[in-house]
């Protein structure tokens, strides 16, 4: 009986039920897009944070380099030339620290002792700093020559007998100088046994093979393909980094943005060639469990006294750009309107429930009379409502699912910045090929395609959105026909 009546009044009140489902449908397919668009921000996020950082992990712990004393140069790189080599090439390499300051291999093993620490592994980023060039000797001219000449017997150019520098009152010194070219690269030492964990997280082996635990102490290196395609590298050639040849086992391509360094070695090979035996710049922490970060990072903060420990969220307030203005928008404003609109459409179908219900006082009066109770009536009511609502959630979801896979479709740009954050994730992470400076010495950009991606959980809330509008509308209208009588009914006979 409950349904063939739900099904008749449905029928015959297609016009009415039609307006409650369009308002609830409103709410529901605004409340899709928003929470879709507000994921599609975070996964564009990720996608920043990873390429840009290297972000394979939950934590990182550095060490920013204390600045130099009053009156002390800061520390440099020096090569030392013999100027008496005249014309013979010359040439010096250095492999320097990247921009933070060194830690002990073993806080990798102090941080992965900590509770809540599922694993950790340790990095050293470097750049590669190589000179080479020559030294040419200037000529002595003699006064009055036609061009010719001399250099004196003492073979120091400029000091003729005369006394004076050019050898005489009307001589001087002709030609001589230096050219030296300059070339640097970046290079991180990886842990061998961390796969898939650590610089080498933000890029895919597009050729050749990763890392093996077996590389430890090995001469291999895995290249970017960014700096393989300049050098002209492939699998199986040689790379010089610190007097000593490596074999290119792998080439790797960042996902995006990039590339954590130029040429990644096995980490002991790394520490052995830029002279820092059990030193590391980067220790990569990942959580046992992901909601427990904050409390995470205040222990090893305490744990690891003098370090700087990074977590996700904090390189995300580094994001600016259209992405973060986007997704303030869709996360504050967007949200605040979807549940507004929803809410109004809930008032709006409650109020409309309640109506109909006015207009029915003949119908549910009658009922009454021939003996249905009022909780009977007002089940009948809730039904209709909540019919109602199922209705508008199939049409919100419908309408959500379309305006969601149309801007996925559409992919709109948005431009994301990060500045500096004392290092950033990982150190050295952000860094590409040619970058100058240490980490973190300037923004970086990239361009990210928005998506919306509607999730189950989302389709979860909006079938639950539904079914509550109906309620809610319910609710109103089986309050207003709780409260008719009989005698309601009679009063309306004409």
């Amino acid at each position: 009986m409950f349904l063939t009546y739900l099904r008749r009044e449905l029928r015959r009140r297609r016009k009415a039920a039609l307006v409650v489902a369009s308002g609830l449908a409103l709410g529901i397919a605004l409340v899709i897009v928003v929470t879709s668009v507000t994921a599609g921000m975070q996964r564009a996020q990720d996608q920043v944070l990873g390429s840009l950082y290297g972000l394979g992990t939950d934590l990182t712990v550095t060490k920013a380099r204390s600045a130099p004393a009053d009156g002390e140069r800061p520390e440099r790189p020096t090569f030392d030339f013999d100027a008496d080599e005249d014309g013979e090439e010359q040439s010096g390499e250095r492999l320097v620290v990247q921009g933070l300051a060194t830690l002990d291999a073993a806080t990798v093993t102090t941080a992965a002792a900590q509770d809540g620490v599922a694993r950790a592994a340790g990095g050293l980023s470097l750049t590669s700093i190589s000179v080479d060039g020559q030294f040419r000797r200037g000529q002595v001219q003699q006064e009055g020559s036609s061009g010719n000449s001399a250099t004196p017997p003492n073979g120091v150019p400029g000091s003729g007998s005369s006394g004076g520098p050019g050898g005489g009152s009307g001589g001087g010194v002709e030609g001589g100088g230096a050219a030296f070219g300059i070339d640097s690269f970046t290079v991180y030492g990886t842990d061998v046994t961390a796969d898939g964990f650590g610089p080498l997280a933000s890029s895919a082996l597009t050729e050749g093979r990763a890392f093996t635990k077996a590389d430890a102490d090995a001469a291999v290196a895995v290249v970017d393909s960014g700096y393989a395609q300049q050098e002209k590298l492939a699998k199986g050639d040689k790379v010089t980094v610190g007097g000593t040849e490596f074999t290119v086992v792998g080439i790797a391509t960042a996902d995006s943005g990039q590339a954590a360094a130029d040429v990644y070695l096995p980490l002991k090979r790394a520490q052995t060639l830029a002279d820092a035996k059990d030193k590391i710049t980067t220790v990569y922490v990942q959580a046992a469990d992901s909601q427990q970060l904050g409390a995470l990072k205040t222990a090893l903060t305490k744990k690891l006294p003098g370090t700087t420990v990074t977590s996700s969220a904090d390189l995300a307030d580094t994001v600016s750009g259209s992405l973060s203005t986007a997704a303030s928008l869709a996360g504050t404003v967007g949200r605040w309107l979807s549940w507004t609109v929803l809410a109004a459409a809930f008032l709006v179908a409650g109020l409309l429930t309640t109506a109909s219900v006015g207009r029915r006082v003949r119908e549910f009066g009658t009922l009454k009379a021939l003996g249905w109770r009022s909780g009977r009536v007002t089940r009948q009511i809730v039904g209709e409502a909540v019919a109602n609502g199922l209705i508008g959630g199939v049409l919100g979801i419908a309408v959500g699912l379309g305006a969601a896979y149309a801007i996925t479709a559409a992919g709109p740009t948005l431009t994301a910045q990060l500045g500096s954050l004392g290092g950033g994730m990982g150190g050295g992470m952000g860094r590409g090929p040619g970058s100058g400076g240490g980490p973190g010495t300037g923004a970086q950009s990239l361009d990210v395609a928005l998506t919306a991606p509607v999730s189950a959980t989302t389709l979860a809330l909006a079938v639950g959105l539904a079914v509550a509008g109906g309620l809610v509308a319910g609710a109103f209208g089986g309050w207003r026909a709780s409260r008719l009588r009989p005698a309601d009914a009679l009063r309306r006979v004409e």
